[in-house]
């Protein structure tokens, strides 16, 4: 199935359905919270004129006029499934209006991995811009998260604090050295003074 085979009306509804935007809480600065879980984006389903038509009549207008900021939760995000491609990440920012653009204080970037990390690193400022790029902060546990988000004001799903609780076992899996696959814990390896300053390397 794909974005062709579903009217404009079921795209939106999917999108509402899913609850991939949220508008909900605040940050400790008492910035408005725009919560987006990518898990929940069926990027085979919704096209881009949809999903930029969903953001305009019923995202931004709840952001009003005030600064806010984004929690983005990356968290188990697969490229096949999920994910729409950078390309349409990009065109979807370029249609973002000036007045919310300029509102955007920070972007919390949950659980982002080694493969969001090195691209963002190599083509961020030239994919989006140095100010968009800028506002950027890694998290990589959720007890980051709530130092600068206000914990009790927001929901965050369960598979979330689940893919946190394997971080602390397998840390590895935060460089995307390590498949979440089979979910068995054990001992963790030696490792060599040299692999192991080549992981932080990477960090």
């Amino acid at each position: 199935m794909s974005s062709s085979t579903l009217s404009e009306s079921e795209q939106e509804h999917l999108l509402d359905r899913l609850h991939v935007f949220k508008v909900q809480g605040r940050d400790r600065r008492g910035r408005t919270l725009l919560l987006i879980i990518a898990k929940h984006f069926p990027a085979r389903l919704v096209s881009c004129e949809v999903l930029k038509k969903y953001l305009e009549e019923k995202i931004y207008p709840k952001l009003g006029e005030k600064p806010f900021s984004v929690v983005y939760v990356h968290t188990d995000v697969q490229r096949s499934e999920n994910f729409p491609g950078f390309s349409l990440l990009r065109s979807i920012y370029d249609a973002i209006p000036v007045n919310v653009k300029n509102n955007l204080e920070c972007v919390y970037f949950l659980h982002p991995g080694l493969q969001a990390r090195l691209f963002l690193a190599t083509f961020g400022r030239l994919f989006f811009n140095g100010g968009l790029y800028s506002k950027l902060k890694y998290v990589s546990r959720l007890e980051f998260l709530w130092d600068h988000v206000r914990r009790l004001e927001i929901e965050v799903p369960e598979f979330v604090h689940e893919h946190d609780e394997e971080l602390e076992y397998r840390p590895m899996m935060d460089y995307g050295l390590e498949s979440d696959h089979p979910r068995v814990y054990a001992e963790p390896p030696l490792m060599d003074p040299v692999s192991v300053f080549s992981m932080r390397c990477i960090a």
